[in-house]
Order: structure tokens, then C-alpha cells, then sequence
């Protein structure tokens, strides 16, 4: 195939008038490619983009990882996508998050077809991701894999990925799809399916197995060399791949037993509810059953926030005095805070809410970041020697007069005076609550910590996973709008910053957590959909986020709509879309001495 680099810009004739001069381009068989870098290549019509960068020389590093994937014209597309047309065009590696996924939905594929091969009873379900970098994956048609089988296994993977076997994008009419997953007994497909306007179905085939995958997928197997097989504490395994942040390595996998056991609860709550996955939530929607699955989902939230209060009951009796809460953005906080204080008031506890946010040091204090601008999420922004002299005081049940932040100044100022007593618990939330270096001074045995996060484990079907943060995503979108009045795009411009901050300073210390509470809710994608599509949809083409904008709408449009109207007005949902009758609610109205002034 013929690849020339383009220097001067058009081939053109000129044609004289005594009036003007009309130019026009000569016929051309060739599309031509514009890079990052300014430089052109042109190519036969129909050149794989893959092909295009890869005679422009344009190749993954250590630090990037390989090219998996390409945007043309502002497209997310695969490698294999034809050039039809003149088109800018850049690489999509491995470090990206969209390389990330083609990456991981291409290594599950290979999981998938190597573990049919190996065992064709084993159906291998996909159920949560771990942030080091791995799927905790597990058997759902017979036995769990011995140590044994995950070495074949491994071995097949490995063997298919030395001979780089074809992925193939293929599509096919809607009932040839039906038919496919019908004799293979695919069932959690099938009800996927019930939902579709479509009259046909993009499948990918490798090996002759021909599967659905929600998202794009690498060309061939051979680009997956970096990957394991490791048993889980559990009955499963994990599925390990390398992270975008260090694509040239996979994380060691510790042991997160809270994590773990947060997941294996939601699988236990979604087995009582009898959702397992979008098109079993999306049947119960079409037959009107909603309202019963939105109580049970409730109730099960209520229940956990109890056994939680009641822990802290426990060691309240025993001495414990604080309750710190952190857990990444729009994990449902501020729900749950107000949940557990009404909770715990009915063991006679007495909740009082601590601001974090008040004790910032003042501005010219402020640590700052690599590029030189304050950094307002380091712990070290937080002026902790008064805060720990503070909780004491307050532990000790001596008058305190707390500080109150000036965000205008940039400076502290003296706030209110507040006394407590035996019966409370001071309830602090903020970014830092799991951190050991938070509060020091501060003897362990008398705090008690819980990380909130919502951890997803309702996915599209068996291989097809919903990625937690883009649940989370959505919910900031939607009280971004309702509460802020601000748009999806300048939800999704600020986004990667909250991210960062959240594997930097909320992820590394979950488990340093005493509990873990779930906010994730079986039904809640539903909810969401009809807040969260029309902002989607007004994201223009041209914008820097359209590709986001547009992965996110995919997915959205497998989950059946349903309306707000049936969702409990202290629901962890009415945070986010509105309406919560705990909006107005702060737990732990200030007591003053009568001797301070």
C-alpha cells in the first residue's frame, strides 16, 4: 500500500478568467491524513486508520503503551476504521481511558473465548473492577475454576494472544443476533435485547465465538501481552491488566477484604431483589413493578446505615467520640451523613456535625501543587493541629469556639461556640477522613471510620461491566444542573481533575475504613436517564468532550426510563436529582454554655 507524506497542500490546476481565477482540485484517488503534528499522509480511499499511523511512524512508549485505538474528526474509532474522506486524525493509547477500556473489553473477549474453548460449560460472569488494576471475575454455570483451570486457562489466553488471532467487528439483522445467544443460552443477552429499537447488532468474533461487547475493541489479540490470572479470596479470580496512569506494569493485588465484602453484599442485595442485570431491571420497568423493587432497594439501604449506627454504638459505649466519613464525589455523602446521625439518635446518641471545611489554614499557608497553584485538596491544607486540639476539647466536653473559614479573605475567623456532652459523637466529613495523618493526636480507639462509595455491580450482561465512575459521572451531572445550574460540559471539563484527586488522596486508604457503605442503587440508572440524556445531548460535536458525551449515551440507551416520582424523599438518589426532604436537615444544632458570651 502505497503512503506518501503531502508537504504543499493540494494538487491544483488554475484556469484564467480576465475576471477571477478559478481553481479547482484534480481528481484524486487518495484521502489524506492530518496529525497532531501538523504533518499529512495521504492514502488510498478506504485505508484502516491504523494503517496510516502506523506508516506515519506513530507508536506507543513505556509511558504511553501501545496505540489501540484512533479519533478521527473528533470520533472515537478503531484501528480497523476506513478513511473515506480528508480527516485530522491522532492516536489513542493505552494511557488514555478510552484506550484503557478497548484495552480491558479486548482482554475480557479473549477471557471469554479462551474459557469456552477450555471449559464449555463455564459461563464467566465479569462483575467489579479494583482500582490497582484488575476485574473480579467468577464462574456463574458450574464449579469455580481450581488453581489448576486458571493455569490452562491462562495458557489458552496466552496462545491465542502469541498467534495476534483476528478480532472481527461484524453486524448482523437483530434476529440472527437473537438466535446466536438463544442456542448458546445466553439469557442475560437475550434480555438485553428486549429492549432493542435496533433491526440489527454489532457482534465481534474471534475464533468463530461471536459475542456483544458495549465499546470498541482492538483489531487482533496480539496487542494483549500484558495481563494474569490470579485466585481471589473469594470463589472467583481476578482478571489483572495494566492501568492507563502505569501501562507498562500490572499492580500487585492486595488484600481489600472491605471492598470485597461490600461487593459480595450487593450481589446478595441484587439476588433478593431479582435484578442481576440492565435487562432484568428493564423487564421490571415495562411490567410496572418498579415501586416494589425501588421499597426492597431502600430497605436494604436502611438497613445497612443501622448495622452501621450500630456499630458505632458499640464502640461508643467503649469511648469512641468521633465519626469521620470520606469517600469520593458523588458517592452520596451527605445522605448518608444525615442518615446515620438519625440513626443514631435512635440509640440515644447524639450527633454533631463538624465542617473540615472550616479549618483551612489561611491562604498564604496553602501548599501548592507541581505547577506552582494552590493546592486545596492536600491534607497538609488543613491546619490539623487545631483541629485535633478542637476535638479533644470537645471530647474532654469543654467549651470550644470554632473556627470559621472566609473563603473571600482567604483566612480563618472566629465562629461559634459549641459544648458537648457524653451522649455525642462529632460527625466530620471531608477528603481526608481515612487518612492516618488527618488526625494524629487523636487516639484511634475513640475514631470510627467509614468510606462511602458507590460500588456498581448492576452491569448490561454478563461481560459487559458499568464502570463505577461512570455512575458517579452521571449523578454529578445531574446535581450539577438541578443545583448549580451548570451544564454536562462543564461537568465533564472538571471531571479527570476530581478523579486525580480521588485516586490520589480517597482510594489508597479505603481500607483503613472500620465500615463500608455502598450507596450504589439497584433501579438508579433509570432515574437518572431522563436527567442525564437531554444534557448529554446538548454537548456539540465540536466539543473536546463529544466522545465522552457520546459513550455515555450508548450506554444509557439500554436502560429502560423510569420517573423520579416513586423514589423515597430520604433516598441517597433525591441528593442528586432533587427533592430530598434531608436538604434543609443539619444533624447536631450547636449547645452553648450559658457562661460564654
Amino acid at each position: 500500500m502505497n503512503f506518501n507524506t503531502i508537504k504543499q497542500g493540494w494538487v491544483l490546476s488554475d484556469v484564467h478568467s480576465p475576471q477571477l481565477t478559478i481553481i479547482r482540485a484534480a481528481p484524486r484517488d487518495d484521502v489524506r491524513v492530518t496529525l497532531p503534528d501538523a504533518s499529512v499522509y495521504s492514502a488510498p480511499v478506504g485505508t484502516p486508520i491504523g494503517d496510516v499511523l502506523h506508516a506515519a511512524g506513530v507508536a506507543g512508549n513505556a509511558q504511553t503503551g501501545p496505540v489501540v485505538g484512533a479519533i478521527v474528526e473528533n470520533d472515537l474509532r478503531e484501528l480497523t476504521f476506513p478513511i473515506r474522506k480528508d480527516s485530522a486524525a491522532a492516536s489513542v493509547t493505552l494511557a488514555d481511558s478510552d484506550g484503557g477500556r478497548i484495552y480491558r473489553r479486548s482482554l475480557v473477549f479473549v477471557l471469554v473465548v479462551a474459557a469456552h474453548e477450555c471449559f464449555p460449560d463455564a459461563k464467566v460472569a465479569v462483575e467489579n473492577a479494583l482500582t490497582v488494576g484488575g476485574y473480579y471475575c467468577r464462574v456463574t454455570s458450574r464449579a469455580p475454576f481450581t488453581d489448576a483451570e486458571l493455569r490452562t486457562l491462562r495458557e489458552r489466553m496466552r496462545a491465542i494472544i502469541a498467534e495476534d488471532a483476528p478480532i472481527l467487528r461484524q453486524q448482523i439483522p437483530l434476529p440472527e443476533a437473537v438466535a446466536i445467544f438463544t442456542a448458546r443460552g445466553d439469557d442475560d443477552k437475550l434480555r438485553l435485547l428486549e429492549n432493542r429499537t435496533k433491526d440489527y447488532l454489532t457482534i465481534y468474533r474471534l475464533h468463530g465465538y461471536a459475542d456483544y461487547f458495549y465499546g470498541y475493541m482492538l483489531p487482533s489479540a496480539g496487542m494483549l501481552t500484558l495481563f494474569d490470572l490470579q485466585p481471589a479470596e473469594a470463589d472467583g479470580f481476578y482478571l489483572r491488566y495494566p492501568r492507563p496512569e502505569q501501562p507498562d506494569r500490572l499492580q500487585p493485588i492486595g488484600p481489600t477484604p472491605l471492598v470485597e465484602r461490600a461487593f459480595r453484599q450487593m450481589d446478595e442485595w441484587l439476588r433478593v431483589i431479582g435484578v442481576e442485570d440492565i435487562g432484568r431491571l428493564n423487564r421490571i420497568i415495562r411490567d410496572g413493578k418498579l415501586r416494589e423493587t425501588i421499597l426492597i432497594a431502600e430497605a436494604l439501604h436502611s438497613r445497612r446505615i443501622g448495622e452501621i449506627a450500630a456499630q458505632i454504638a458499640e464502640r461508643h459505649r467503649r469511648g469512641a467520640r468521633l465519626v469521620l466519613i470520606a469517600g469520593p464525589s458523588s458517592a452520596g455523602k451527605t445522605t448518608f451523613s444525615k442518615r446515620l446521625a438519625i440513626q443514631l439518635m435512635a440509640y440515644g446518641i447524639q450527633p454533631f456535625t463538624l465542617a473540615m471545611d472550616n479549618y483551612f489554614v489561611d491562604r498564604d499557608l496553602t501548599p501548592r501543587d507541581e505547577a506552582g497553584n494552590f493546592d486545596f485538596e492536600a491534607v497538609g491544607a488543613l491546619d490539623r493541629e487545631r483541629m485535633s486540639r478542637d476535638i479533644l476539647s470537645l471530647m474532654a466536653n469543654d467549651p470550644v469556639q470554632l473556627p470559621r473559614f472566609d473563603f473571600k479573605l482567604g483566612r480563618s475567623t472566629p465562629g461559634d461556640f459549641a459544648h458537648l456532652s457524653d451522649e455525642h459523637v462529632i460527625i466530620a466529613e471531608g477528603i481526608h477522613g481515612l487518612n492516618p495523618e488527618l488526625l494524629p493526636l487523636i487516639p484511634p480507639e475513640r475514631v470510627f471510620r467509614i468510606a462511602v462509595s458507590a460500588l456498581t455491580a448492576l452491569n448490561i450482561d454478563r461481560n459487559n461491566r458499568i464502570p463505577t465512575t461512570d455512575v458517579r459521572l452521571l449523578r454529578r451531572m445531574v446535581r450539577d444542573n438541578s443545583g448549580r445550574g451548570h451544564s454536562a460540559l462543564a461537568t465533564l471539563s472538571r471531571w479527570s481533575s476530581v478523579r486525580r484527586g480521588e485516586k490520589k488522596y480517597i482510594f489508597p486508604y479505603q481500607e483503613n475504613a472500620d465500615a463500608m457503605f455502598n450507596s450504589s442503587i439497584v433501579y438508579e440508572l433509570a432515574v437518572l436517564k431522563p436527567f442525564a440524556e437531554p444534557l448529554l445531548l446538548q454537548i456539540e460535536r465540536a466539543s473536546p468532550y463529544s466522545m465522552e458525551a457520546k459513550r455515555l449515551l450508548a450506554f444509557l440507551s439500554w436502560v429502560q426510563p423510569a420517573p423520579l416520582d416513586d423514589v423515597p424523599g430520604d433516598s441517597l438518589l433525591r441528593e442528586f436529582c432533587g427533592g430530598s426532604v434531608l436538604e434543609d436537615y443539619t444533624p447536631g444544632a450547636l449547645v452553648r454554655p450559658s457562661n460564654v458570651q
